[in-house]
């Protein structure tokens, strides 16, 4: 049953060969034997699932079910569910629960969706790793002593394990991409603006996408038909006509053109990734698609690019949470008291200060902190951790008076130039190819010290965000440590069925 589809799901009901109160129950399961490792679960609600499970099987039976009857899905834990705990996995947000479902949400329940939990991730979806995490790091199911991938390291785990079917995750510059790839399963970020935000905790908001994650694009084509498409809570949703993507992975076409970039296949790239990415080419090449050289030579700028805009963003977003109207606030009285300690100090100090140290004494009098002030500094000291700290000082800075010029708006420049060599690319071929990530999932813990090797991790994926285009990641065998190899396909503003189609060759091949 773990590599059911939703669609033979739901004939095995119809057939009377299985019962999906069974299927939700052996998911729950599997989750209950596993999570204690893979930590892909933050919050699970077991019994409404089980109830959930036989009020669509009537339907399914009296043929009115929607198209997601058979799904069993976990929802990244920064999409906002009515009564459920949407905590970003980060202490700021504490026990929060969310007053509405996102657009996603209230779509995937029309569909008849089945919701079992909250997955975890990287804090306000900032990691590559998923190791940064309130309730810790998630580990990797194909092998417990690597990372998943983050931030949606946990919709990805919680998928190869065989806990869920199908997630959804986010995508800000490769968060369903990348532990896609590295977990050994499919993952789409569809364009911007396709599917809407409405409900998603942002982080840079320039940057977000909603997308799935599943077993097979069979799947990945029904949930992206249900959640794509225009919705008038959010500003930046487009509204553009959705193709029928399970047509497309029904009838795949054969004949496409793929642009092979330069820039994907050079140094930092992992041998074997290179090799099984070029072997899978010659196969679809000789079913008849054409291999096209092309350049994208703004792509080397993509990764700094991304960490300036993507941190000024985050700055600005995450200015809200101060601890005041919800999430974590400090201990009042013991910001007071070390107020007051600090106060009656400096007082102390000024009363036997000769007449120059009394200046600088008073002048630091006069510059202390509120205390509501200090309040809210207190509360996202303790709120925050390191890599969320990490980004919005990061995000200030380049937004700071004197480095504004020279930071942000230069990126912004940059950012268009690699519109630019998209838009040049996609009017040669349907679909640009490469690696999703440089190397295969490495070991928990070994780049936590060095953050820049992390973010390097994203080389592939952070320029599709930054072009607001679509990519999937798609699984491409494994290497010989025997870990997963993603290979992914991207492709132009709304054009998805390409990506899926492209997607579904490389599943074809390797089936």
């Amino acid at each position: 049953m773990s590599n059911y589809s939703i669609g033979r799901i739901r004939q095995e009901i119809l057939d009377n060969k299985i019962s999906l109160k069974d299927i939700v129950a052996n998911y729950i399961s599997e989750i209950e034997s596993k999570n204690s490792e893979v930590n892909a679960f933050v919050t699970t609600y077991f019994e409404e699932a089980l109830k959930r499970a036989e009020e669509v099987e009537k339907k399914i039976k009296n043929g009115t079910a929607g198209s997601l009857a058979g799904a069993v899905m976990g929802i990244k834990d920064l999409i906002c569910e009515r009564g459920k705990r949407t905590t970003c996995a980060s202490e700021i947000l504490g026990d929060f629960e969310s007053v509405y479902d996102a657009t996603v949400v209230e779509r995937l329940l029309a569909e008849d969706a089945i919701l079992i939990g909250r997955t975890n991730m990287d804090e306000f979806a900032m990691g590559s790793t998923n190791q940064f995490s309130r309730y810790g790091a998630v580990k990797n199911p194909v092998d417990l002593t690597k990372v998943p991938g983050g931030s949606s390291g946990g919709s990805a785990a919680a998928v190869a394990a065989d806990m869920v079917n199908t997630t959804l995750g986010s995508d800000t510059g490769g968060s369903i991409r990348q532990p896609a790839a590295f977990c050994g399963v499919v993952g789409l970020k569809p364009t911007y603006g396709r599917v809407s935000r409405w409900g998603l905790v942002a982080y840079a908001s320039s940057f977000d996408s909603i997308g799935p994650f599943a077993k097979n694009t069979e799947d990945i084509a029904k949930i992206l038909q249900v959640i794509s498409g225009f919705d008038e809570k959010d500003n930046t949703s487009a509204n553009i006509e959705v193709d029928d993507f399970s047509k497309v992975i029904e009838q795949p076409t054969k004949k496409i053109k793929i642009g092979i970039p330069d820039e994907y296949f050079g140094e930092g790239l992992d041998d074997e990734i290179a090799s099984n990415i070029k072997s899978t080419l010659q196969q679809l090449e000789k079913d008849g698609a054409e291999l096209v050289p092309i350049s994208l030579p703004h792509t080397k700028y993509g990764i700094a690019t991304y960490y300036v805009l993507a941190t000024a963003e985050a700055s600005s977003n995450l200015a809200r949470f101060d601890g005041i109207r919800y999430g974590h606030r400090a201990d009042k009285a013991d910001v007071i008291d070390e107020l007051k300690a600090e106060e009656k100090e400096l007082k102390n100090q000024l009363d036997t200060a000769n007449q120059e140290d009394a200046a600088v004494l008073e002048a630091e009098l006069a510059k202390m902190d509120s205390a509501l002030t200090r309040l809210y500094k207190k509360s996202r000291t303790e709120g925050f951790g390191i890599e969320v700290k990490r980004r919005i000082m990061l995000g200030t800075y380049v937004l700071s008076s004197g480095y504004y010029d020279a930071y942000y708006a230069k990126a912004q420049k940059v950012r268009r130039l690699i519109q630019e060599d998209f838009k040049k690319a996609f009017e040669k071929v349907d679909v640009i190819v490469g690696p999703t990530t440089p190397t295969t999932a490495f070991d928990l813990g070994s780049k936590l010290d060095d953050p820049v090797q992390m973010y390097l991790n994203d080389i592939y994926t952070t320029s599709a965000n930054l072009a607001g285009i679509c990519g999937i990641s798609v699984p491409s065998g494994n290497h010989s440590n025997g870990l997963p190899i993603g290979i992914q396909f991207l492709g132009d503003s709304f054009q998805e069925s390409k990506i899926l189609n492209a997607g579904r060759l490389v599943e074809l091949l390797n089936k």
